[in-house]
C-alpha cells in the first residue's frame, strides 16, 4: 500500500485502474441509465408555455402625477431602463398577481394544484420541532385562507419562471403544467394582470393628484382674483397709464406725466449745459484779447447767439480789411520808398482799421462774459427744475418696481390657474382611457411537444453522471482494494524478480475427461498460454542452483484457493515431459485436493505412510506419463504437524535417491504451520499469489516467514492473470484471441 501511494498516478496508471475496474464503471453507468429512463417514463409530462412583452418608456399622457405637475419626461439611462425591467419582473411574480391568477383560472382544482400524500422524511423531521399554524376553516377564500394560500404560492412560483431578455426591453414568461392549454392560459393572464395592475396604478394616481389639485385650484384662483385687483389699484397710484398697445418687442406701450417732464427737464438741462460750455469757450477766447483767434471763430457753432455771430463775423471782416490796408503800405514802400508822401496816409488808415479791431474786440469781451453769465444762471435754474423731477420719477420708479412684481405675480398665478385647470380637464377625460406602457409582443400558445422531461438531456445527464460517478467508484475501490492487482506490486513487495506468472484458466480445463484421462492444461492444450507459462517456470527452476542439485520443490501459498495444487500438478507434468523422474506429493493432509482434481482413484496416501501404517507408499500416475509418480494426502490425521515434523524429513532424503525431482505440493502458510515445517526440508520453495485474491499484507508477510526461516531460495509466481490485464499483456507481450509465438495465425497477424 506504501508503495502504492509513493509512486503518482499519471494517464496510464488511470487507464489501467479503469480498465481493472471496468464493471464498477459499467455497472454505475448502467444503474444511474436504469434510473434515469425509470424517471423519464413515469415522470409526468410537463408542458411550457411562453409569451413575451416589452417594456416601453413612460408617456406623459395626463395620468400619473409627474405629468400633471408639469415633470419633464426625458429619455432614460441603461441603468434606470435595467431598474425598470427588474421591477415589472418582480411585479409579474408577486403574491397579487399570482393570486388573481389562480382565482381567475381556479387553479387549486388543477392537479397541480390539488394536494399530494408524499412523505418526507426530513419534513417530517423539520415539522417536529417548528411551530404549527392555525388551520384554515372551510370555505374561506384563497386571500383570506393561509395554509391553503401559501401551499398554492409555492406551487405556482415553482412552475413560473420570469427573466428579462438581456440587452433588451422585452420580458419573457415561462410556465410550466401538464395540461398545455392551462400553461398558456396562465401566461396570458398574468400578463393581463400585469398590463391591468400597471394601468390601475396610474389611473389611482390620477385621481390622487386631480383630488389634490382641485382644491388647490379654489385657492389658486381667490389668490388670482386678489392679486389682479392689488395690481389695479397700483397701477392708478403710480399715474402710469397703459395704452393698450405693444411694441416691436412685444412689451406694453403706457404714459406717465411725470416720467414725461423728468424726459423734457433732462433735456433742457443738456441745453443749459452745452451753452453754458459754449458762452464760456467764447470768454475765454475774448479774454486774450486776440482778434486773428476770434475772428476764426466766426461761422462756428460755437459762437452763440446772432450778436455775438455778427461780432466775430465784424472783426472778422476788420482783420480782412488790415490784411489788405497792410499789404498796400507795403507795397507803397517796395515801390515807392518811405519817403512817399501818401504813405503816412495809408498808415493811418492802417491804424485806425487796427483801432477799430481793438475797439471791437473790448466790446466783444464784455458782451460774452455777460453772455457767459446769464448761461451759468439758466443752467442753475435748469439743474433745481430736474432735481425735483427726477425725485418725482424716483418715487415713481419706486411704485413702478413694486406695481412690476406684484403684476409679475399676478400674471404667473394666473397661468398656473389656467395651466393646472387645463391639465386637470385633461386629467379627467384620459382618467377613463385604458393606456399602458406594456405590449404583447407574443402571447402564451398552446405548446405542441412536452418540456420535461427531457428525455434526450435526462438520458444523456444520467450516462455522464453514471460515467463519472464510475470513475470516482473505480478509483475509491482501487485505493480501497488490499489485493494484489499488478506484478510490480509483487515485484515491489518482495523485492526479487518473479519466477513465472501464469494466466487464468477456465475451471473446464481442471475436470475430468469421461474415460478417465486428466485434463490438466498442460495435458490438454501443450501449446496454450498456460502451457508456456509453466515451461517458462520449469525453466526458472532449472536455472536455480545448478537445476540437478535442485530436487525438492515446495509449492505453497499464503491462504487456501489460490491455485497451488493445480500449479504443482501442472509443474510436475512440464517437469516429467522434460524427460525427468517427477514425484508428486500432496503435503496438505488437512483439505489435500490432488486426488479430486487428478480425479484418481481412492487410495492410502501420505499421512498412512507418515502413520507407519504401511511400509511403501502407494503411488499413482497418470496415463501418457510414466516418468511421473503422485502421493496423494490421504486421510486427514488427527495431528498433521507432528506427523510433517517427526517423519517427512526421512521420506524426502529416500526420494531423492529415485526422482530427478520431488514436487511438495504444500499447505498455506498463514492459517497453518505445516508449510513452514516444509519449507526448511526442500531446495526451492514457491509461493504463489493469486492476482484479484491475495491481499498485499499477506504475501508480505508470508514471503518474510519464508525467507527469515530458511536461506534456500524462494520465488514467487503470479497466478490468475486475465488475458485482458494490462499485466498479462506487458508479461506475455500478446493479448486474449490473439495467436501465440511461433503459430501459423502469427503470421496472419503481422
Amino acid at each position: 500500500m506504501e508503495s502504492r501511494q509513493a509512486n503518482e498516478l499519471n494517464i496510464r496508471d488511470l487507464l489501467n485502474i479503469f480498465r481493472k475496474r471496468r464493471r464498477v464503471v459499467y455497472g454505475t453507468v448502467l444503474a444511474l441509465g436504469i434510473l434515469g429512463a425509470v424517471y423519464c417514463a413515469v415522470s409526468t409530462r410537463r408542458y411550457e408555455a411562453t409569451g413575451t412583452v416589452q417594456i416601453q418608456k413612460e408617456s406623459s399622457g395626463g395620468l400619473d402625477m409627474d405629468s400633471l405637475m408639469s415633470t419633464a419626461v426625458g429619455a432614460t439611462d441603461p441603468l434606470e431602463a435595467t431598474v425598470i425591467i427588474q421591477t415589472q419582473a418582480n411585479i409579474l411574480q408577486s403574491d397579487t398577481l399570482a393570486l388573481r391568477t389562480i382565482e381567475n383560472l381556479h387553479l387549486e382544482e388543477s392537479q397541480d394544484f390539488r394536494p399530494h400524500m408524499s412523505w418526507s422524511p426530513v419534513g417530517w423531521l423539520f415539522g417536529l420541532f417548528s411551530p404549527k399554524g392555525v388551520p384554515d376553516a372551510p370555505g374561506l377564500r384563497l386571500e383570506d385562507a393561509p395554509q391553503r394560500r401559501l401551499s398554492a404560492l409555492n406551487v405556482f412560483s415553482k412552475n413560473l419562471t420570469v427573466k428579462p431578455v438581456s440587452g433588451t426591453q422585452l420580458l419573457e414568461i415561462d410556465y410550466l403544467n401538464p395540461d398545455p392549454e392551462l400553461a398558456a392560459a396562465v401566461v396570458n393572464d398574468l400578463t393581463q394582470g400585469l398590463i391591468d395592475y400597471t394601468f390601475q396604478t396610474r389611473y389611482n394616481a390620477t385621481n390622487q393628484a386631480s383630488t389634490w389639485l382641485t382644491g388647490q385650484l379654489t385657492e389658486l384662483r381667490k389668490e388670482s382674483e386678489v392679486l389682479q385687483t392689488k395690481v389695479a389699484d397700483m397701477q392708478r397710484q403710480s399715474g402710469v397709464y397703459s395704452l393698450g398697445t405693444v411694441d416691436a418687442q412685444g412689451r406694453d406701450q403706457a404714459y406717465s406725466g411725470v416720467l414725461d417732464r423728468l424726459q423734457q427737464q433732462t433735456t433742457a438741462l443738456s441745453l443749459a449745459q452745452q451753452n453754458r460750455i459754449l458762452k464760456g469757450a467764447v470768454a475765454q477766447a475774448a479774454d486774450t484779447g486776440n482778434a486773428e483767434m476770434l475772428s476764426g471763430l466766426a461761422g462756428s457753432p460755437t459762437a452763440g447767439g446772432e450778436s455775438m455771430s455778427n461780432a466775430l463775423a465784424l472783426i472778422q471782416s476788420l482783420r480782412q480789411q488790415e490784411a489788405t490796408q497792410q499789404a498796400v503800405v507795403r507795397e507803397a514802400e517796395v515801390k515807392y520808398g518811405t519817403a512817399y508822401p501818401k504813405l503816412a496816409e495809408m498808415r493811418a488808415n492802417l491804424e485806425g482799421v487796427r483801432h477799430s479791431i481793438q475797439d471791437e474786440v473790448h466790446r466783444m469781451k464784455e458782451r460774452a462774459d455777460s453772455d457767459y453769465s446769464v448761461a451759468k444762471q439758466a443752467e442753475a435754474n435748469t439743474q433745481v427744475q430736474y432735481d425735483q423731477a427726477k425725485q418725482e420719477a424716483n418715487k415713481l420708479n419706486d411704485k413702478a418696481i413694486e406695481y412690476l412684481i406684484v403684476r409679475q405675480e399676478a400674471e404667473e398665478s394666473r397661468l398656473l390657474y389656467e395651466d393646472l385647470l387645463k391639465r386637470l380637464k385633461e386629467a379627467g377625460v384620459l382618467a377613463g382611457l385604458k393606456s399602458s406602457n406594456i405590449t404583447v409582443v407574443d402571447p402564451g400558445r398552446v405548446p405542441a411537444s412536452p418540456k420535461k422531461p427531457n428525455v434526450p438531456l435526462y438520458m444523456m445527464a444520467a450516462l455522464a453522471g453514471g460515467f463519472f460517478l464510475g470513475c470516482l467508484g473505480a478509483i475509491l475501490v482501487d485505493t480501497l482494494d488490499s489485493k494484489i492487482r499488478s506484478i510490480n506490486e509483487v515485484v515491489e513487495l518482495t523485492g526479487q524478480t518473479l519466477m513465472g506468472a501464469t494466466p487464468f484458466v477456465d475451471e473446464l480445463a481442471r475436470q475430468p475427461a469421461t474415460q478417465g484421462q486428466v485434463q490438466l492444461a498442460t495435458l490438454v492444450d501443450p501449446h496454450s498460454t498456460f502451457s508456456e507459462a509453466m515451461r517458462s517456470v520449469r525453466t526458472a527452476v532449472l536455472l536455480t542452483r545448478g537445476g540437478d542439485h535442485s530436487r525438492v520443490i515446495l509449492v505453497t501459498s499464503s491462504i487456501p484457493k489460490e491455485g497451488k495444487s493445480f500449479i504443482s500438478a501442472n509443474l510436475a507434468v512440464v517437469l516429467a515431459q522434460a524427460n525427468r523422474r517427477v514425484l508428486l506429493v500432496d503435503t496438505d493432509m488437512r483439505r489435500g485436493k490432488l486426488r479430486s482434481l487428478l480425479h484418481m482413484p481412492a487410495a492410502t496416501g501420505l499421512s498412512e505412510l507418515l502413520a507407519q501404517e504401511q511400509q511403501e507408499p502407494q503411488i499413482s500416475s497418470i496415463s501418457g506419463l510414466p516418468s511421473l509418480d503422485i502421493l496423494h494426502s490421504g486421510a486427514r490425521p488427527p495431528d498433521p504437524s507432528e506427523l510433517l515434523d517427526s517423519k517427512i524429513q526421512h521420506w524426502i532424503n529416500v526420494w531423492r535417491e529415485k526422482y530427478d525431482f520431488i514436487v511438495l505440493d504444500g499447505p498455506p502458510l498463514l492459517p497453518v504451520t505445516d508449510g513452514l515445517i516444509l519449507h526448511p526440508m526442500a531446495d526451492i520453495t514457491l509461493l504463489l499469489a493469486r492476482n484479484g485474491l491475495t491481499e498485499r499484507a499477506q504475501l508480505q508477510r508470508s514471503y518474510r516467514q519464508l525467507t527469515e526461516a530458511s536461506k534456500h531460495f524462494v520465488g514467487v509466481i503470479v497466478n490468475g492473470l486475465r488475458p485482458e490485464d494490462e499485466n498479462y499483456y506487458g508479461y506475455y507481450g500478446y493479448r486474449k484471441y490473439s495467436y501465440h509465438y511461433g503459430e501459423d495465425g502469427d503470421a496472419k497477424s503481422k
